[in-house]
């Protein structure tokens, strides 16, 4: 037997009808095709699946479909566009934070909650915030320094709308380019 939920992904609202055992990272993925979370180990490890879950990062193999129901959840594709990149995806890729990018969807999810409730944070809180996500790729030096990077541009207020060959220099030379977050 099915279960209604009512859930409000990225803005929108949306409602389906799902087995109760589905796990809120496969209605993502194949129910609403929201691809960027990525699935990684199914067993809590990686991080790779972090969604937010009302404001707090959550890895979404863990938690049950049914369980969002009636919750805001806000996954990479809600962070920023690539035309309209958010400044932590903009550092992520300006201080080389991401190799092959499959940890990049839970890395930005974490400090993005992290930003949120520290705007400044050192190493040691940076790290704390992003233990919860494994990388195989980068020895996590560039990812902190992605997310200190990402601090200071929004602290400026900067933005980037996107990284391909027609991007606005003005974010780079320290002017403001766009909105701020």
């Amino acid at each position: 037997m099915k279960a209604g939920i009512s859930v409000e992904v990225n803005g929108s609202a949306k409602s389906a009808a799902v087995e109760p055992r589905t796990l809120l990272v496969h209605f993502l993925r194949d129910d609403l095709g929201l691809t960027g979370t990525h699935v990684g180990c199914d067993t809590t490890n990686c991080g790779s699946c972090a969604v937010l879950l009302d404001g707090r990062p959550v890895k979404s193999c863990t938690v049950l479909a049914v369980q969002a129901n009636g919750k805001k959840v806000t996954t990479i594709e809600g962070i920023g566009t690539p035309e309209r990149l958010h400044p932590i995806q903009f550092a992520f890729w300006k201080k080389h934070g991401l190799q092959c990018g499959f940890c990049t969807p839970g890395m930005i999810i974490s400090a993005y909650a992290l930003l949120k409730k520290n705007a400044n944070p050192d190493d040691a809180e940076i790290r704390r915030a992003l233990s919860g996500n494994l990388c195989r790729c980068t020895g996590y030096s560039k990812i902190v320094e992605s997310v200190k990077y990402a601090a200071k541009l929004q602290k400026k207020g900067k933005v980037e709308f996107s990284v391909g060959p027609r991007r606005h220099k003005k974010a780079e030379s320290g002017e403001y380019s766009g909105e701020s977050w």
